[in-house]
């Protein structure tokens, strides 16, 4: 009962930051440390998340109908190649190439590693920092119609440094965007659309480690934490996408930065230890 509990917690921290660019996996690996229950684990981290994009797929349900689907006929339909929604559909592709191979490769270390808590507090405080300085010289003069595939590329690459806690994926994307001139709504909301290939692939890819593998909690406790996130999650995205379309990312850098500060001098002082 107690670990159900917990789950509660954890599903809606992660339903809650998910979207957010203030990252979900360092919350996930602060927290719980904070309240003595230890690293919930890399597996545990990755399968909850499927619980957000889940919110994403059925939020965006009309988007990635279209995008999906004018992109598949796309395939035996000359005429549709050059629609805005088969681009779109390669971008997404495209831009999900360098976090799949990353994490294929870089598996060990992320699970290991990664999580070391100097590096996630570390993280919070850069990417605030970053975040900051994208969003107040971000020009706001592009949609999210002006895309091409150097964009998706850059922004590809940009969500690949999230396999690092503490660096946020949307966070990252957003950033990027924000660096090339795209307005705060449409940043955010290729930033959602590029997650879901790679969350969801990340999920399936280390469900088999939930039952004896980098899991602190099992099947059970693993799955009610899945569906709060999801219920949590759809609430937080349609709130977010209301707020950057008439306000800054502030509240978010000056919330990382303070985070992160509050997490290296925990650690300074004994009270949370780097690693599990």
């Amino acid at each position: 009962m107690w670990d159900l509990l917990k789950a509660v917690v954890l599903g809606t921290l992660q339903g809650l930051t998910e979207f957010l660019p203030i990252s979900s996996s360092a919350h996930l690996r602060i927290y719980p440390e904070l309240f003595g229950w230890g690293d919930p684990g890399a597996a545990f981290t990755a399968v909850v998340q499927i619980g957000t994009e889940l919110a994403v797929l059925i939020y965006f349900r009309k988007d990635i109908w279209t995008i999906g689907s004018t992109w598949t006929r796309s395939l035996w339909k000359p005429e549709l190649r050059g629609h805005r929604d088969t681009r779109m559909g390669w971008y997404i592709i495209v831009g999900s190439l360098p976090i799949v191979v990353l994490g294929i490769a870089l598996k060990d270390i992320i699970e290991r590693d990664f999580r070391n808590l100097w590096i996630v507090a570390t993280m919070l405080v850069v990417m605030g920092v970053v975040l900051g300085i994208a969003d107040r010289v971000g020009r706001n003069a592009r949609t999210i119609d002006s895309l091409g595939l150097k964009e998706a590329v850059l922004l590809g690459c940009a969500q690949a440094m999230a396999l690092i806690p503490g660096v946020s994926r949307s966070g990252a994307t957003i950033s990027m965007g924000r660096l090339l001139g795209f307005e705060r709504e449409a940043a955010t909301r290729f930033a959602f659309l590029l997650a879901i290939p790679a969350v969801v692939g990340a999920g399936l890819f280390t469900l088999p480690d939930i039952p004896n593998g980098d899991n602190a909690y099992g099947w059970g406790p693993t799955l009610v934490a899945t569906v709060v996130s999801f219920v949590v999650g759809y609430a937080a995205i349609a709130w977010l996408l209301r707020y950057v379309s008439t306000r800054s990312y502030t509240p978010f850098v000056v919330y990382r930065i303070a985070l992160g500060l509050a997490t290296m001098g925990l650690l300074g002082l004994g009270v949370l230890t780097a690693t599990s």
